[in-house]
Formats: structure tokens, sequence, C-alpha cells
């Protein structure tokens, strides 16, 4: 594994990751490492449940956007102690 395959893993992880966090309304306060580690993360439990069912490549990216953002939903919930929608959500 090279150099540029680091960099590819780091940059499909941010692209997941946005727009996992573009998908739940409110502000996000989390660094920009924690976006790539869920976009990573995202992708591998997206793309690995995606390979099971049989989907193509557009299910790989869907399923992996909808694990990024189901994982900014949980860390809203869990560490952030922030309701997902509702006026508690903006705060």
């Amino acid at each position: 594994m090279g150099l540029g395959d680091i960099l590819a893993i780091l940059v499909s992880g941010l692209v997941v990751g946005a727009l996992g966090r573009l998908a739940v309304p409110g502000p996000d306060p989390m660094p920009i490492w924690l976006t790539i580690l869920f976009g990573i993360v995202g992708s591998i439990v997206g793309g690995a449940a995606a390979l099971a069912l049989g989907f193509g490549v557009g299910g790989v990216f869907v399923l992996s956007v909808l694990a990024a953002t189901l994982l900014v939903i949980a860390y809203r919930r869990i560490v952030l102690k922030r309701p997902v929608t509702g006026p508690g959500s903006r705060a």
C-alpha cells in the first residue's frame, strides 16, 4: 500500500463522512479527523452490507453514506447528548 492509496482512502473517507454530516440537520461540532474516521468506518460497513446484498458500485456508495449518517446520529445522541430533530438539535 503506497502513499497514493492512503491518500485515496483519506479523501474518500472525507467525502463520505462529509455527506453523512450533511444528511443530519443542525451543527455537528467535530474535528475533521473524526469526519474522516466516520467516513472510513461508514465505507467499510456500508460496502460490506452492499456486497453481501449483491448491490453494485452505486449501492456501495449509497450504503456507505447511510452508514456514516447513522454514525453521526449516534455520535450526536451518545457523545453530544443532543436530539437529532427538534429545537435541541440546533443548540
